[in-house]
Parts: structure tokens; C-alpha cells; sequence
């Protein structure tokens, strides 16, 4: 079967990937007929289960815990130039259909069948970011395919990511094609951002939570709003254009929020707007003590549990926070509560609000819950893929 050598699973270990799954964790492997340390990170195998049928090709790290992502479920497959023109211009393709504008991610990973790439459209820049040893053994031939495809004026490889670490990856970021002599701008939601696509967080961007900005952005006329963990403002500027009476934009970093302050500018907002630099937790203790209140509060904190040993203590900070966001709420007003941490559900986070409002004798309702954006699409059977959750809670006094 193929010239591909053979990743052989344990008894039994093979039901999640007939249910769809792409990845094949070490402990699932048959060591002793396939012994991991005969491959190098990167390899490309033949899946095959304890009888020796195939699953698919992967390719693998003997020295990550998912030591195999599967690429394909044909085990006679090329994986080519031609195998992956098809599954970037499918992707694309996708994309086409979804937006009228080229400001989207064009590759989510597993879901767009390319396990470990990440691809982030900012019109005619790209910025590509590559988390596992197969990916990075593609990344030139997946550059060399995005500019015929796209022809792109820049291409930025931004690849910092912490996974890259757990796959004994060296970090970098580079420029291959084209020149970044500033910031780009983009538009979202019909309003206008500069982003740094090489020295600023992730790509740049936060594609997936356009849908729920929009939707915070049409409770904020003639609101007091504010945006905690505000990075460059997407969430506050966007309140901002769509008629809040102030929005406060707080975060810790000092670059971010000139950045917002650009973007203020850039949409003629920055008189309706306040740039804070401080640390969240404290700036709402401050709110608390001093009595302020907000009738729109946008919380969006960084992944605060990264993997699941962290789970206790991630859980408590978001509680925190979300007890202390709550605390400076009017009555009447709007939290709108973000998780992008795959560990916290959808379940657990509901749950916590239901939870602190009652604690606060306050009485809410849930009036909209968000995910991910469509450009970065759910895959049935990797619930992994689905991560961000957003809830709009309406609090008022009880009665």
C-alpha cells in the first residue's frame, strides 16, 4: 500500500479517527511494531490499524503527545504541490462565498484540511503561521502556492506561536515577500483599522469575533461602554462609530493602545474615546472603589487556560474578572462575557454568570450568544476546533 512507512495504532485506538478525528495521540501507538523513534518530526506515514488496514496519511513528531495529524483518509495519496493547491484554493473558494472583501482567515487548520497552518488574509498581505513540524516542512511550498493564487504584495511568516514550542520548533518571524514599512489597514464591520501584521499579536487581527463585535456595536448608541483587554480597539472603536456617548479602552500594553488610538482617529472617534493602560483587574477594582459604571462592558481576555491542568485557576480569573465587570454594570446594562479558551464550555461560562448575578441579586437574561466566525469553520468531529464562545448578558436590579 504505497511507498509511505507504516504508523501502526493499538487495538481498538483506531475508533476516533473512523469517527472522523485527525489527530493520533502517542499513547495510541503499537511502539513495539512501530517505534516512534524510527521517524523524524515532520515525516510523512501511512496510518494503518492493529490488523494493518488504512486510515489515511498524517504526518507525524515522534516527540509532540499528538504525534500524528492526518492529512488525508486516502492512503494512496501524493502529498504534493498539487494536493495542496487543492486544499488552499478550496479554502479560498470557501471564503469567495462568505465575504465580498479580502480581509478574512484564509486557512483555519484542521477544519480547511491542512492540520497545524493558519492563514490570515489583510487584503494584499498575507500572514502565515505554521504550529507543527509537518506544517513547517510544506511552509515553502504553501508560500509559493499562495502567491500564485493571490499574488500577494506581502507574505510575513509569523510563527511565535507556544504550540511550536510544545513541537520542539524554534520561534521567528519573517518577512518573504514584499516589504512591511508600516501599518496595514483593513476593514471590518464597514469600519477601518490599521493592524501591524509583524509586531503585533497573533497576525495582527482577531478575525473570529466579527460577528459578535457587530452585534456589541449595535447595543452601544448612546451608551457609556467599556472595552477591557481592548488590544487595538476593535471592540471599542466599533461601539464608538456606531454612536456610543464614551467608550473607555483599557489594556496593559502601551503599543496596543496607540494602536487603538490610530484607529480612533482613523474612523474620527478619538473624542468620544480614552486610552487607559493598566492592568484589568486592577482598573475594575479602582471602577468598583470609585463608584463608576457602565452601561456597556466588552470583556475579552486572552486564553486564560491554555491547557487543561490550568483549568482551576483559569476558571477562578474568569470569574473574577466577570464578577468585577459585573460590579460596574448599571442596572440595565450589557456584559458582553468572551471566552477563546477551549477548556472553559459554553456550559461552564453560563453557568458562571447565572451564577454571580445571583450572587449580586441581580436578574439576567442572555440576549445573543456568539461563536467563531464562519471563516474559521467548526469540524464536526474535532470539537478542538471550536472555541470561542460569547455571551450577551442584560443585568437589572431584581423584581
Amino acid at each position: 500500500m504505497g511507498s509511505l512507512p507504516p504508523l501502526r495504532l493499538r487495538r481498538n485506538e483506531e475508533r476516533r479517527l473512523r469517527a472522523g478525528h485527525l489527530w493520533v495521540f502517542s499513547n495510541e501507538v503499537d511502539v513495539e511494531r512501530t517505534p516512534l523513534r524510527d521517524f523524524a518530526p515532520g515525516d510523512l506515514v501511512r496510518i494503518e490499524d492493529h490488523r494493518e488496514a488504512p486510515l489515511g496519511v498524517a504526518y507525524i513528531n515522534p516527540e509532540s503527545l499528538i504525534c500524528a495529524r492526518v492529512l488525508t483518509r486516502d492512503a494512496r495519496a501524493v502529498i504534493d504541490d498539487t494536493f495542496l493547491t487543492r486544499r488552499l484554493t478550496r479554502a479560498l473558494h470557501l471564503r469567495e462565498l462568505l465575504f465580498d472583501r479580502p480581509f478574512y482567515r484564509l486557512c483555519y487548520g484542521e477544519s480547511d484540511g491542512l492540520p497545524g497552518v493558519v492563514i490570515d488574509r489583510f487584503g494584499d498581505v498575507l500572514v502565515v503561521q505554521t504550529s507543527t513540524a509537518g506544517a513547517e516542512r510544506f511552509l515553502d511550498v504553501i508560500v509559493d502556492i499562495l502567491q500564485k493564487l493571490l499574488m500577494p504584495r506581502v507574505i510575513v511568516l509569523k510563527n511565535v506561536s507556544s504550540l511550536r514550542t510544545l513541537e520542539g520548533l524554534d520561534s521567528y518571524v519573517r518577512v518573504v515577500k514584499g516589504v512591511v514599512d508600516g501599518p496595514t489597514q483593513i476593514r471590518e464591520n464597514d469600519v477601518a483599522f490599521w493592524i501591524d501584521p509583524v509586531n503585533g499579536q497573533k497576525t495582527g487581527w482577531f478575525f473570529d469575533h466579527r460577528a459578535n463585535r457587530a452585534m456589541a456595536a449595535k447595543l452601544a448608541k448612546c451608551q457609556r461602554v467599556l472595552d477591557l483587554f481592548s488590544y487595538s480597539g476593535a471592540w471599542g472603536v466599533q461601539a464608538a462609530v456606531s454612536g456610543a456617548e464614551h467608550v473607555d479602552c483599557v489594556d496593559s500594553s502601551g503599543p496596543a493602545l496607540a494602536l487603538a488610538r490610530d484607529n480612533a482617529a482613523l474612523n474620527s472617534v478619538e473624542d468620544r474615546m480614552r486610552f487607559i493602560e493598566s492592568d484589568v483587574f486592577e482598573f475594575l477594582r479602582h471602577a468598583r472603589e470609585d463608584r463608576r459604571r457602565y452601561d456597556l462592558i466588552l470583556l475579552d481576555p486572552p486564553a486564560l487556560i491554555k491547557r487543561k491542568r490550568d483549568l482551576k485557576a483559569g476558571t477562578e480569573a474568569y470569574r473574577r474578572l466577570n464578577q468585577l465587570a459585573l460590579q460596574a454594570l448599571n442596572s440595565g446594562g450589557v456584559l458582553v462575557s468572551a471566552s477563546c479558551s477551549y477548556h472553559l464550555s459554553r456550559a461552564s461560562l453560563s453557568d458562571m454568570l447565572r451564577g454571580l448575578t445571583r450572587h449580586l441579586d441581580r436578574h439576567a437574561v442572555f440576549l445573543w450568544q456568539g461563536g467563531q466566525g464562519p471563516d474559521h469553520p467548526v469540524h464536526p468531529a474535532i470539537p478542538e476546533t471550536d472555541y470561542l464562545k460569547t455571551i450577551f448578558c442584560h443585568v437589572s436590579a431584581p423584581g
